[in-house]
């Protein structure tokens, strides 16, 4: 072999080496960066975790909370707001009502034909409106004008049989779903705006009063007998369909919870006691905390960002608004830390939100053979092209990690209001039911979120006691609830009794 022959194959053997040592190199570099993005994963699987010993923890903070609330105001991080609704509908109820549901940049106005015990909702139509931008930061009577408005011309709508009886006025449920200090069922002052509304001259106003002055300036007879939240109207919808409902969970964007309670367990409320025995408090439950919630490093980052620092913090790990940033948070962290998307972290990653829970869901609940839904979602939501099938499973991995804990978390929190009730025991063979009316989209859309909440309220309060625990599904509380109030609480009930 000439030399030239024996040089050549001496270089090539050494690119051949050279090549063969990068590639060790780069997979050594990739399994390290693998390792440690999975160090990440498994350390915040291990930081979520919900053994039920420490739900059972939970359930029993939920509860010590809820006395102390009701023992004073201020007594608790749970606000245990008495609504002055003592009389939840009983299925009776007669005659025309409307609702006027007020949460957020659209508001609808609802008519309800209730039909007594056999009739049930005869006749049920609303309407949707948008509310003009620059009336979410206008004068207070510029914004109940036009609401009221919209109410007259809905009003004017009323078909053949739509008519309240001769003599009568209509009467109205009001949903508003703001921070209000109630002083009555049909009163109460707005403690501030939220959502993007900024009207100085409403905050500490009564806001029925409010509308009413609205309603007669443009000639429209009609009374705000009940004003309420969408958690007090799911609880009013659950009760008149189903005389076991005893609580109400919304668990969409936000959460809250309201129950049924013997008035004289309430410490706090001075007034007569009903005639009912009973008042519905609402809970305000997202505001609640305890040193037993697994909380990461990832959701003490999200609670410091937010517009309410040290505040909603069980709503900031259970609800719907928060589960897609919490999986953001996680994976940027991988990005940033372990190369997990490659040398550059992708610059959308980079955006507080831009990862709702409605993707989440849709990633967690992919059964393709190669997770294809999760690829599309990275593609069009983060501008992540390239991903492997080793790479999506982590990510559907830590979207189950995020729902499981609130979903479990969300039981403890239940099975809280349940002890509070004395209904975790089943006393001498009795067979009980206590119905959980739900609402909200997180509980209605994303199915293994629901599903593992049901499986957890089973494991924490044993097979007998949960066969006597159901959790129903009960739509549109808002706006049907709302006018099942004005009936229950109509200024003709004591009359027609009498």
């Amino acid at each position: 072999m000439g030399k030239v022959a024996v040089g050549a194959a001496v270089v090539c053997s050494a690119a051949v080496c050279a090549a063969a040592a990068l590639v060790v190199r780069h997979r050594m570099r990739c399994s390290g960066r693998w390792a440690r993005a999975m160090a990440i994963l498994r350390e915040f699987e291990e930081n979520c975790g919900t053994p039920i010993g420490k739900l059972g923890q939970v359930a029993d903070a939920m509860t010590v909370e809820m006395h102390a609330g009701l023992a004073s105001e201020g007594g608790s991080k749970l606000k245990m707001l008495i609504s002055y609704v003592d009389n939840l509908p009983s299925g009776e109820e007669n005659g025309l009502f409307y609702a006027l549901d007020l949460g957020g940049t659209n508001f609808r106005v609802i008519r309800v034909l209730l039909g007594g015990r056999d009739g049930g909702v005869v006749k049920q139509e609303f309407e949707e409106v948008s509310i003009p931008p620059h009336l979410m930061t206008g004068s207070s009577d510029a914004l109940f004008d036009f609401i009221a408005t919209a109410l007259a011309n809905f009003v004017a709508t009323e078909g053949e049989g739509l008519h309240p009886s001769p003599g009568k006025q209509r009467e109205l449920g009001f949903t508003f779903s703001f921070p209000v200090r109630q002083t009555s069922i049909s009163s109460g002052n707005l403690i501030k705006w939220t959502k993007g509304f900024s009207i100085d001259d409403t905050v500490g106003e009564d806001v029925v009063g409010e509308l009413t002055k609205a309603m007669e300036r443009v000639g429209l007879d009609m009374r705000v007998s009940a004003l309420v939240n969408d958690t007090i109207g799911t609880l009013a919808g659950g009760r008149y369909y189903n005389p076991d409902v005893i609580a109400a969970v919304i668990l969409g964007t936000g959460t809250n919870a309201a129950y049924v309670e013997r008035a004289q367990a309430i410490p706090k409320w001075h007034g007569l006691l009903p005639k009912s025995g009973e008042m519905v408090i609402n809970m305000e439950w997202g505001n609640f905390r305890s040193s037993h919630l697994p909380l990461t490093e990832y959701d003490q980052d999200l609670d410091v960002e937010s517009l309410n620092p040290g505040e909603q913090i069980f709503e900031k790990i259970i609800s719907g608004m928060y589960l897609g940033e919490i999986v953001r948070r996680v994976l940027l962290k991988m990005a940033e830390e372990a190369a997990f998307f490659g040398d550059t972290v992708p610059p959308k990653l980079k955006i507080p939100f831009i990862l709702r829970t409605p993707h989440m869901s849709a990633m967690h609940h992919d059964e393709s053979s190669d997770l294809r839904v999760v690829g599309s979602k990275l593609k069009d939501i983060l501008e992540i092209s390239h991903t492997s099938l080793k790479m999506r499973k982590a990510i559907v991995e830590l979207c189950d990690i995020v729902a499981t804990r609130g979903a479990r978390l969300s039981a403890a929190g239940i099975v809280g209001i349940i002890k509070k009730l004395g209904r975790d025991a089943v006393k001498d063979g009795e067979k009980q039911k206590s119905v959980i009316a739900m609402d909200g989209g997180l509980y209605e859309h994303y199915s293994k979120f629901s599903t593992c909440m049901e499986s957890t309220l089973k494991e924490l309060l044993g097979e007998e006691v949960s066969d006597n625990i159901v959790i129903k599904l009960s739509n549109d509380g808002s706006g049907i609830g709302a006018a099942l109030l004005a009936a229950s609480h109509s200024q003709y009930l004591e009359v027609e009794e009498s």
